[in-house]
Formats: C-alpha cells, structure tokens, sequence
C-alpha cells in the first residue's frame, strides 16, 4: 500500500470513527454499500478514492455516474441514492425537496476548457476562435440541461458570440460524449470541463478558461432523503471533505472549496 492510498485510509477511518455513535442498529445493518449517483466528470477521482474508503470503512461504493440533470431525474423518480454530487448547483435546486438540506455542501470546483483533435493541433488565445469558419462543429453537453452545457452557452454568451456560434452547435448528452464527439471526428472542437482532458486519448487542450474569465463550476453534494444508507453517505461525504481527498481532487484538476467561492 502506498503513501498516499495508507493517508486515505486513515482519513477514511478517523472519519467513520467521529460519526460511529450516530449509526443505529438498522444502519449498521445496511452499512454494506453507499450509493453515489455523481457527475460523470467525477468518474476517475471516485474511482481513485473508493478502496481507501473502503477498506478503513467496509463499505463498497456503488458509482452510479452520469449527466447531473440524468442524475436528477432519477432521484426525482425515488432512485435509491444515498448521496448526490452534482456538476452545478440547478440540478441540486431541481431536487431540493428530496435531499438533506443541511447536509449540503459544495465539494469541489472546475474551470471550462475548449478540446481540439490532437491530429489537428491549434492553439487558442480565446473562445472566439470558435469562430474561424474552419471550425464547422463545436460540440458541448446539451445547452438546455447538461450543466456543462449550460456553463458553455452562458460563457459564449457573455461574450457576445452564442448567436454566431449557435449554428455550429453539436449539443451532447454529457461533457463525455461531447469530447468523444472531438475525439471520434464529429466534432472539430469541444467545450467541456478542464479535467475532462486526462480522459482523452485523441484530444488536447486548445485553451483553457481560468476562473476569473469563465463561470462559476460548483459541485454541490448532498445527502438523499430515499437513501438506504444515509449514515454511510455522510461517512463518505466527510472522508470526499478531509484534506487528502481534497488534494487528490485538485491534482486532477479540481479546484478546492475555498478558490471555488472566490
């Protein structure tokens, strides 16, 4: 076991540790696994982190991952979930009523990034670019819910080139697919999340937009009332919060709570 996996476990096992005593009988019963229905941006990052929770709490995590208003549909529809991260803070709001309201945080924060083909390399000194008539197609998650999507159409739109670009519009089923539309040819160029980029294999980053420039990207987390395992969804909530977690988080490229407030 390596350093850092040996640190998560120990984070993951003081934080079991602090909330034990909130744990009733019928909870103890049912702590066998923790349902997590996440943003499919999040995929890798709780991949990473699962076996140090896992193996300080014996508790397996169930990764149900997808487009955050998919994600908010199904819990909508009493999906059993015993925490929701979702990629924006509407998709929350959308499910207020089906959630732990005190139990919500953000987790963790994102910036926009445009992708390009890595067979035709470009770099890019701003999102107008898009506009070069060589780029034909643009693909971004579905600007009327998937919040990458929705960030992407509020960026272009504060700068003043959405209706010129609306035409080249390729709206996608997540920020996944909208890269994939990027890597497989689709699409000669994508907006999606900065972190997204480790994913791609046939893509590279033409430009990425800072904080300061771009939307505010929030990943709001939160307990779901229909959850069979609500005890072991705060566990988790606070092992995602401790300050290991957190920097494997921003070595992938989140930014951590505090700059994402700012």
């Amino acid at each position: 076991m390596n350093l850092l996996l040996r640190r998560l476990v120990l984070a993951a096992a003081c934080v079991a540790t602090a909330l034990a005593p909130r744990a009733d009988a019928q909870g103890r019963a049912a702590n066998r696994q923790v349902v997590v229905s996440a943003a499919v941006s999040l995929s890798e990052v709780l991949q990473q982190l699962a076996p140090a929770y896992q193996a300080a709490t014996g508790n397996r995590l169930v990764l149900n991952v997808a487009a955050s208003n998919t994600l908010a549909r199904q819990i909508s529809f009493g999906a059993g979930v015993d925490l929701f991260i979702s990629a924006d803070e509407a998709q929350m709001n959308g499910v207020a009523a089906y959630i732990d309201p005190a139990s919500r945080v953000d987790l963790v924060g994102n910036q926009l990034a445009i992708a390009v083909p890595d067979d035709r390399p470009r770099a890019m000194s701003s999102a107008r670019d898009l506009l070069d008539p060589a780029i034909r197609r643009v693909a971004i998650g579905d600007p009327a819910a998937v919040p990458a999507g929705v960030y992407a159409r509020q960026y272009l739109q504060t700068l003043g080139v959405w209706p010129d670009l609306s035409s080249k519009i390729v709206p996608a089923g997540s920020v996944r697919l909208a890269l994939m539309a990027v890597e497989s040819g689709a699409a000669d160029a994508a907006i999606v999340y900065h972190t997204d980029m480790a994913t791609a294999a046939h893509a590279r980053e033409a430009l990425l937009i800072r904080s300061a420039e771009g939307p505010r990207i929030v990943y709001p987390a939160a307990i779901v009332r229909a959850g069979k395992n609500q005890e072991g969804g705060r566990r988790l909530l606070a092992f995602l919060r401790s300050p290991d977690a957190i920097a494997v988080f921003t070595r992938a490229g989140f930014i951590a709570p505090v700059a994402a407030r700012n």
